[in-house]
């Protein structure tokens, strides 16, 4: 899935009873932003980032057929340290549950960040029927209630710092779809890739060392 109209404008996305959301754009060069969520061992011999969004179509199936296998081959292993890294993708529409959803994850604390984006792809359909019902359950299943989920999603603060982030790797690591992996600093065609093609990726990042 592409990036939208970057920078992220101004502008309201309403989407079936979730609180507006107002994606503010950046009047500033993007500048180096750290805070990335992770998974593994820092010190493994292969670094893999994935540019996903939780409202793309094509990472929710990517997670859900291939995430689990890879996971316990690489991640769990030592063998790769994997960093997720949320984007802003697609119509407005899509920006604002991506956004919602983000701002969730972070909310519901760090521990819990990837249970919380998990839960997201797992119900990326049901959500997509009911954004605000479907959000606000995994908010609830993850110690926030209803007025918390509430200012969470609407946090001025915490969507700047998304809005910066997406920028930052929109202008800076050139990432323009989702998802986008990167192995050892190598980026792989943007799209869909199957667990053999990422067994291909990381072992000819692990030769080049």
């Amino acid at each position: 899935m592409r990036v939208g109209a970057f920078p992220l404008l101004a502008r309201r996305a309403v989407i079936a009873g979730l609180p507006a959301v107002a994606l503010v754009g950046c009047a500033k060069s993007a500048q180096p932003v750290g805070d990335d969520a992770s998974l593994g061992d820092p010190k493994a011999p292969v670094k893999v980032i994935e540019y996903a969004s939780v409202a793309c179509p094509v990472c929710g199936r990517w997670y859900r057929e291939v995430f689990a296998q890879f996971k316990a081959k690489y991640i769990d292993t030592g063998k790769v340290y994997y960093t997720f890294r949320e984007m802003l993708v697609g119509d407005a529409t899509e920006q604002s549950m991506a956004a919602a959803g983000f701002l969730l994850a972070r909310c519901a604390g760090r521990d819990k960040y990837f249970k919380v984006v998990d839960a997201i792809f797992q119900n990326q359909n049901d959500i997509y029927n009911d954004p605000r019902g479907g959000l606000l359950k995994i908010a609830q299943a993850n110690g926030l209630d209803e007025k918390k989920f509430t200012a969470c999603v609407n946090d001025a603060a915490g969507l700047s710092a998304l809005n910066n982030r997406v920028q930052n790797y929109v202008t800076v690591a050139h990432v323009d779809a989702t998802p986008t992996f990167v192995v050892n600093g190598a980026p792989l065609e943007p799209g869909y890739h199957s667990l053999a093609e990422l067994d291909a990726a990381i072992a000819a990042a692990r030769k080049a060392k």
